[in-house]
């Protein structure tokens, strides 16, 4: 194939969404290096951006959601994906729930759950939670309004001081072999050191946030984790975070109309 025409081909396969430089070689049946050299080419013309183990298209980090608008959409699929999460949550356990609004729903699930303690960052969770007398306790530091949690040294340093039996993380896209894409550096570290005093890790999304790389900042996840996310993730999207063989995928079936 000639150098255009591959280099055509790569940059489709990477606007649809295969970022990584391993899957890459895999699809392409080339070398590491040449992938590399291929991309740093189509990254001169401005027609791809590099990232840590791959690229990216051009433009791809969103502006983020309001609150508002995140509390509305996929509603359902959150619900879902929240229902699925609780019946991994034991009486005695002591669990952290990240901020964001699928974390959000998992807390209204966990309401009349008095044998268990919460440990969160996300303010919306402890609102549901303190007034059905669940214990709670919340990691201070500096509050974030756009998705009402708490962050910064602060916060880091209340997590170095206790650990979890589980933790559930939300995020603004996963990739499978790279990890949780997030809006600011601070978010990301967060999560390293919450992920860090689990004993099980849960990363709760919905269906479409998987391979989406719509931020810049990262929290790798090489341990082993589970993926909760809503049944309509397409089946070859599940297959890459399967194949990386520290990932359990679980999908929350949502609930039908009648119902």
């Amino acid at each position: 194939m000639k150098v255009e025409k591959r280099r055509e081909a790569m940059l489709k396969a990477v606007l649809s969404g295969m970022n990584d430089v391993a899957a890459l070689c895999d699809h392409f049946g080339m070398s590491e290096a040449t992938v590399r050299r291929d991309l740093r080419a189509l990254a001169g013309e401005r027609r791809i951006v590099r990232t840590y183990g791959g690229a990216a298209s051009v433009g791809m980090h969103e502006p983020e959601e309001s609150l508002d608008t995140r509390r509305e959409s996929f509603r359902e699929h959150k619900e879902a994906i929240a229902r699925a999460a609780a019946r991994h949550v034991q009486d005695g356990d002591t669990v952290f729930l990240d901020g964001g609004t699928t974390t959000a729903a998992l807390a209204r699930c966990l309401i009349g759950r008095t044998e268990i303690h919460v440990v969160t960052n996300n303010l919306l969770a402890v609102s549901v939670l303190a007034a059905a007398d669940v214990r709670v306790t919340l990691i201070g530091g500096d509050v974030r309004p756009s998705s009402m949690s708490t962050l910064g040294a602060l916060a880091q340093l209340a997590l170095s001081r206790i650990t979890f039996d589980k933790a559930f993380l939300g995020a603004d896209g996963v990739v499978a072999g790279r990890g949780l894409c997030e809006a600011t550096a601070e978010q990301a570290f967060l999560k390293e050191c919450i992920a860090g005093q689990a004993a099980g890790l849960f990363v709760l999304v919905t269906s479409n946030k998987l391979e989406r790389a719509s931020q810049q900042h990262w929290t790798p996840l090489e341990r082993n984790w589970t993926l909760v996310t809503d049944a309509l993730a397409e089946a070859p999207v599940l297959v890459r975070f399967e194949e990386r063989g520290n990932v359990t995928v679980e999908c929350a079936e949502l609930m039908s109309k009648e119902s």
